[in-house]
């Protein structure tokens, strides 16, 4: 493989599809070859994202777009109901998923793992790529060993699919990790509303806002004798997530198998 990586987009006209295109567009490093969506069939994906022609036409054919492209990576941003048989696709082809897609099971993560390597290849699914998410995660999760009464709340806007989200599922992987299951509360807490209380997790809670105008925050909570510690990220628009999409694209290519979480490409 030459040291320029070819990368194909799918879901390029959706609104992170553009985003990434943009972002490889320019980059020196990276050249997209492959931009596959069932809208907009051959129209130049550069025109769309309001840049010069670029030569690559949107193609409705993943596996015909991989294959003519001689695509390295696949970076896909679309929906749960696709991601995995598109993914099935690229690792058949030997081309490295990057997936930002989230409400994967953990065995569909092994499954895709088993076939990358059986395929000689490795592939990354993030439930979130931003680095300020990311630092986030590592900060509680490190709070996390020495605050164990601990309650998530995300943001994010009305028309998101999956609840909670997978950026504070992995949240709460990460903390658990670093915490004994501890049921909060007082233990003769009763909800007169169900739901009232959030999601159950490793004995904390995780609350799940939806709303319109909102686009993605969560906080983490911590709570201890007379204090209280809040670790909060913001995100305002889809170009926070590219600098971490770029350095997924890269870091991807020396791995084997499935990484589940951006925080192992991240120091």
């Amino acid at each position: 493989m030459s040291t320029i990586i070819n990368v194909a987009v799918a879901g390029a006209i959706g609104r992170m599809g553009q985003e990434v295109v943009k972002m490889v567009l320019a980059d020196p490093e990276l050249k997209l070859v492959a931009a596959i969506d069932r809208a907009s069939e051959g129209a130049d994906i550069g025109r769309i994202v309001g840049k010069e022609e670029c030569g690559v036409a949107v193609s409705g054919d993943l596996e015909q777009a991989l294959l003519s492209g001689q695509a390295d990576v696949l970076v896909d941003f679309t929906t749960p109901h696709s991601v995995v048989a598109n993914a099935k696709i690229a690792i058949r082809n030997k081309v490295r998923p990057v997936i930002g897609t989230t409400g994967f099971t953990p065995e569909t993560i092994e499954e895709l793992d088993k076939l990358c390597l059986s395929y000689g290849i490795g592939g990354i699914i993030a439930p979130n790529f931003s680095i300020g998410a990311i630092l986030m995660m590592k900060f509680a999760a490190q709070a996390a060993k020495y605050m164990p009464h601990v309650e998530i709340i995300e943001y994010h806007g009305d028309q998101k699919l999956d609840a909670p989200s997978g950026t504070s599922i992995k949240t709460a992987e990460l903390i658990a990790q670093n915490r004994q299951e501890l049921r909060q509360g007082n233990p003769k807490e009763e909800e007169t509303i169900e739901g009232s209380r959030g999601g159950y997790y490793n004995g904390f809670r995780i609350h799940s806002v939806r709303l319109p105008g909102v686009f993605a925050q969560q906080e983490v909570i911590f709570g201890g004798d007379g204090q209280t510690l809040k670790i909060r990220h913001d995100s305002y628009e889809r170009s926070g997530y590219m600098p971490g999409v770029n350095l997924a694209v890269k870091k991807v290519q020396g791995v084997s198998g499935i990484v589940y979480g951006f925080e192992h490409f991240i120091d």
